[in-house]
């Protein structure tokens, strides 16, 4: 097998690291007065400080210092109001200079530019382009093809190639340099939405050009988008296509091939493509490779297999992270071997790793599915201490929890937290919440859940109308199974009346 090349790993599977942080000594020196240092007194203050003069003009230097700050801090407020009431109420510039004052072309660019950042980061793609457009009004701005192939990828990332599409024709029409970067970014617009005749055309056009032709980092996105809904033909042929173009594939490919082919169950084909790794002298694996073959393994339950992998990775000496340990949880609390989880955990807290959301989220489900509810609350009192905020999948792994105990005040409690957070719920956590209630055989609590959706904004799905359906049939309540089964059967035949094919 393609792991046994590497060389053989230490007995014990989790050694030292040579890079964990050390503890902080809490002993700090003290020091006395002596004669050449003042000490606390306010006649050795007066005896040791600086002459009244000095004292003055330092202070007349901080005071303008100060004023200084707030008019940058009272400008940048200003901007960002005008920028917000642009955006808001889509005022007219007359309506901007008159409310607020500011020339809705004389915004600062420093506040402009940050806004956009925000709005890119959190693909906000409505927003941001809207602030784009502002951008171009002003005085001082001038065509940058970094913020135009910024917001292309952010478009691509949000299923909106029309979008990007008419952004790039606009970024040729001011004149901006076309390169592969650019190119590469409406490519992988295009591949994201599953729209491969265009990225197949534009992979051509960019092959014959000059100056934007792909590179290696071109191919990995192309076949990342591809792997994402199992287009493994055309993953063969991008593969192909980049031995023709002599582009050998480094180690993002690898690795994006490796994690893929993992999570798809295509073992022989993942083990093949890390053979194909280890003879390649320029593109040795790290520990993005040891993590997904970790993951591979251990999410199919092949547990042995997946500590061989890490003592042969330990061996060739890639260093684990918290992600490797997060994973190596994961496995172990699935495949209930909570004795080797216990180990893991206290390595980590040995050897000052510290804990993530995703940590916390893996080990708490995991005492969760066990039924060790004081451990699990233990753990969620934890997370909270360390100022880490609970996320959706943890409220999910706590419902789940007291679901299967059948402690319904316990799951009131949950709720009540979720209200004094800002945690947005998903269709995930309502199904595992109606799930709980049917278990118990709370049905009017279980039909209420609908209506907490409704409210919340999130629309039911097949899963939560199955859940139901269950309960109730479990329950030998077949009246109510046949009714709501007869509801999904008259919502969908409306649907398709008005959405005929």
């Amino acid at each position: 097998m393609a792991i046994q090349s590497l060389a053989a790993g230490p007995t014990f599977p989790f050694p030292p690291p040579s890079n964990h942080r050390p503890t902080p000594s809490r002993n700090k020196p003290t020091t006395s007065p002596g004669p050449d240092r003042p000490s606390s007194s306010s006649t050795s203050i007066k005896k040791w400080g600086p002459p009244l003069p000095a004292i003055k003009e330092y202070t007349k230097e901080k005071e303008r210092e100060s004023k200084e700050r707030k008019e940058e801090i009272n400008s940048k407020i200003a901007s960002r109001k005008a920028i917000s009431v642009i955006l808001r109420r889509e005022a007219t510039k007359a309506v901007l200079e008159k409310k607020k004052g500011i020339s809705s072309k004389r915004l600062l660019p420093r506040t402009v530019l940050e806004s956009l950042h925000e709005r890119i980061t959190a693909l906000r793609w409505e927003s941001a382009l809207k602030i784009f457009e502002l951008m171009r009004e002003q005085l001082w701005y001038k065509p940058n093809s970094g913020i135009y192939i910024k917001l292309i990828v952010m478009l691509g990332k949000c299923k909106q190639p029309q979008k990007a599409h008419e952004l790039f024709l606009a970024m040729v029409d001011e004149g901006c340099v076309v390169d592969h970067e650019a190119c590469t970014a409406l490519l992988s617009a295009y591949s994201r939405s599953c729209q491969f005749d265009e990225a197949f055309a534009l992979l051509e056009h960019m092959k014959n050009s000059s100056n934007c032709r792909p590179d290696v980092y071109t191919y990995s996105i192309f076949i990342k988008s591809c792997l994402h809904v199992f287009a493994f033909d055309k993953v063969r042929m991008l593969l192909s296509d980049m031995v023709s173009q002599g582009i050998p594939p480094n180690t993002v490919t690898y690795n994006t091939l490796i994690d893929s082919y993992g999570k798809a169950g295509k073992f022989a084909e993942m083990e093949s493509i890390l053979a194909e790794m280890l003879t390649n002298r320029h593109c040795e694996p790290d520990v993005w490779t040891m993590n997904s073959t970790l993951r591979a393994f251990g999410n199919s339950g092949q547990i042995e297999m997946m500590e061989t992998c890490y003592e042969k990775f330990q061996g060739a000496g890639i260093e684990p992270n918290i992600r490797t340990f997060n994973i190596l949880l994961d496995s172990y609390g699935k495949s209930e071997n909570y004795e080797k989880m216990s180990a893991v955990m206290e390595y980590m807290q040995k050897y000052h790793y510290s804990w993530t959301i995703v940590t916390y989220n893996v080990v708490i489900d995991a005492f969760g599915r066990a039924g060790d509810l004081k451990q699990m609350e233990f753990l969620f009192r934890l997370m909270q201490s360390e100022r880490i905020k609970p996320n959706c999948v943890t409220f999910c792994s706590l419902v789940r929890a007291y679901g299967r105990a059948g402690i319904a005040e316990k799951i009131e409690s949950v709720l009540r937290i979720i209200e004094n957070t800002d945690v947005t719920l998903d269709i995930v956590f309502f199904n595992c919440l109606a799930d709980a209630y049917g278990r118990m055989e709370r049905f009017a609590e279980m039909k209420e859940v609908l209506e907490m959706m409704k409210n919340k904004g999130c629309k039911p799905d097949s899963v939560t109308y199955r859940t139901m359906i269950k309960a109730y049939t479990m329950a030998g309540m077949a009246t109510q199974a046949k009714e709501l089964r007869d509801y999904i059967t008259s919502s969908e035949d409306s649907l398709r009346f008005k959405h005929p094919n």
